[in-house]
């Protein structure tokens, strides 16, 4: 198996389970202990990895969230488009992901507060007032189903299919 090979299996490995040793990666692609270290070291150094990431159902603690995702209509800015507002608004705390989309918006916020009234001050007070910013429209999220690739499906590791209607 080629180098580059090596790597995407190794953080394809990574993507299902942070936690996995390089030990057991080192099993599982037939690599020594080492030489996968050798390939994490590398990949965090270049910012191939970029973090390791824990997903929580914050519920199951007593900790409610709202999650929303706001769509924002921006003016660009000459010379650098859509990328300073982009990474001006990316510096928020309560700002989960950020994406440039098509449509009749250019921003897309997906949005983490602890209830619709810190949605709404964040809207007002943050985004609004922000030269440039055109128009916002507000999706509260009613469930969560998946989320980065997993699910998040009380009690079950599947969903069971559905029957047809007629």
């Amino acid at each position: 198996m080629e180098e580059k090979e090596q790597i995407q299996e190794i953080l394809k490995i990574l993507e299902k389970d942070p936690r996995i040793s390089p030990e057991e990666i080192g099993r599982l692609t037939d690599l020594s202990e080492t030489e996968v270290e050798k390939h994490l070291s590398e990949a965090e150094q270049s910012g191939t990895i970029l973090g390791y990431r824990t997903y929580v159902d914050w519920k199951n603690v007593g900790r409610e969230e709202v999650h929303a995702l706001v769509e924002v209509k921006i003016t660009p800015q000459r010379g650098t488009g859509f990328q300073t507002m982009a990474e001006r608004i990316a510096r928020f705390p309560e700002v989960h992901s950020l994406y440039l989309i098509s449509g009749d918006y250019d921003l897309s916020i997906h949005l983490v507060a602890a209830n619709i009234y810190d949605v709404s001050s964040f809207i007002s007070e943050k985004i609004a007032p922000l030269e440039g910013v055109q128009g916002t429209s507000t999706h509260f999220v009613m469930r969560r189903f998946k989320e980065n690739g997993v699910l998040m499906i009380e009690g079950e590791d599947s969903p069971e299919r559905l029957p047809i209607a007629p």
